[in-house]
């Protein structure tokens, strides 16, 4: 590295460069040495509870409905939970991927209700549904936020896993949503 005429450092490795991180289970698989957490087989790890949602999780919304985010964030710990990974994943990013999917499911909602096109405001002409470009913001940081959450799993999960995902279960939810169920 140098340092610039302004005292900075410039030059080096770039973030991200280099070989790609394995997962826990590809690890031990090919030798290699691992850091593993384990969680003793005797102890009963049933006596510690979920954090409580916030309050904001649950508040009602201007439109009359509730939000869905506490039931979001449940699965999502529950999930990691199950996995021994609930203490490696901090709440602040589960409240977060909750969140996100939420809003993203309210955006749907409202793409439904309202449609596609909607009026702009000054010369009453159509326009695109803010909403399609919200969902699109939401979708993507809710994917954003489960790449995180997925990868502490994927670097520390030593055996395999079946089944779903509560990111694989966000088209439920929102289909769910729609029927009023």
């Amino acid at each position: 590295m140098k340092i610039a005429k302004d005292g900075t450092l410039r030059g080096g490795a770039r973030p991200g460069s280099g070989p790609k991180r394995k997962a826990l289970k590809e690890k031990i698989n090919a030798g290699k040495p691992a850091e593993v957490i384990l969680t003793p087989d005797a102890v009963d790890l049933d006596g510690s509870d979920m954090p409580k949602p916030k309050e904001y999780m649950m508040e009602k919304q201007r439109n009359g409905g509730s939000l869905c985010a506490k039931e979001i964030y449940e699965e999502t710990w529950k999930w990691l939970k199950a996995r021994g990974c609930e203490k490696l994943v901090s709440i602040q990013l589960i409240e977060q991927y909750a969140m996100s999917v939420s809003r993203w499911i309210q955006c749907e909602q409202a793409i439904s209700e309202f449609g596609f096109l909607a009026k702009h405001p000054t010369t009453n002409q159509a326009i695109a549904s803010p909403y399609v470009s919200m969902s699109q913001n939401y979708m993507k940081q809710v994917n954003q936020l489960w790449y995180q959450i997925f990868q502490v799993v994927k670097e520390n999960c030593a055996s395999e896993w079946q089944g779903p995902t509560p990111q694989d279960d966000v088209m439920e939810r929102l289909l769910r949503s729609r029927k009023g169920n």
